[in-house]
């Protein structure tokens, strides 16, 4: 009976997800896939980015927050911190939530607003994560075409690098991207590597340096180095400019 149980619910995770991942495809139309996500992901991870050389993981969103596809870099999904799959998910939530058509808000251009006494101080308590989302199985799925994330709204706000709003050649915000699984600097320029290679990164404006979503380490929008600040600017200065609609 166990044996017979363990196989219904193997079937039913397989046919729930297979749903999931088809309303998926209808609703994600025009924002890269799982094998197209993690490729840019793989090229951007390979780069240097002032960081600790972790393999890391991915998130897309669609506008209204649904999960379109989840990656990984590593051999399997324990080559990366484990936790990072649910806050590269936030991070893409938070780009996309806060962001809009005329102005692009990364996540790490929150974080100085957040702090005690900051204008948006408390906004990270705003949208909580949806743990039956996050936490689903079985968790060998994780990370691939059908994790059990796609399909959902995850939810979430995370305030540190990594999540960047996605737009398209009209200029049009279509969803986001999130990425976590090193420092939260490392993310950012990792985050921005793949909306380039997806070429995704038509960005209109934002508060960030250049008039656009970029990261800041000093000043309002800001969040602070995380390594080595030297290195870090030197990856700031020499990532890819965004495109113009």
């Amino acid at each position: 009976m166990q044996k017979m149980s363990k196989k219904l619910g193997v079937l039913c995770f397989a046919l729930l997800a297979t749903g999931n991942v088809l309303a998926a495809n209808k609703a994600c139309a025009g924002l890269p896939g799982q094998a197209e996500l993690k490729a840019a992901l793989k090229e951007s991870r390979a780069a240097s980015n002032g960081g600790f050389n972790l393999d890391m993981w991915g998130t897309v969103v669609n506008r209204s927050g649904e999960v379109c596809a989840v990656a990984f870099t590593g051999g399997d999904a324990g080559a990366q911190w484990p936790g990072s799959r649910v806050i590269s998910a936030q991070k893409a939530n938070t780009a996309n939530a806060f962001s809009l058509t005329g102005l692009a808000l990364a996540t790490a251009n929150l974080y100085s607003a957040v702090q005690p006494g900051g204008s948006l101080f408390g906004l990270q308590e705003s949208n909580p994560v949806d743990t039956k989302v996050a936490y689903a199985g079985p968790a060998s799925a994780w990370g691939q075409s059908n994790d059990p994330m796609v399909g959902k709204r995850i939810g979430g706000v995370n305030v540190f690098g990594g999540g960047l709003g996605l737009y398209d050649a009209a200029g049009k915000l279509v969803g986001a991207v999130g990425v976590s699984g090193d420092s939260s600097c490392a993310d950012h320029a990792i985050a921005w590597r793949v909306r380039n290679a997806l070429k995704l990164d038509y960005v209109p404006g934002g508060v960030g340096p250049g008039g656009v979503d970029q990261i800041a380490y000093t000043g309002g929008w800001s969040q602070p180095h995380c390594k080595d600040a030297v290195v870090e600017d030197q990856v700031v200065s020499s990532l890819p400019a965004t495109r113009k609609k």
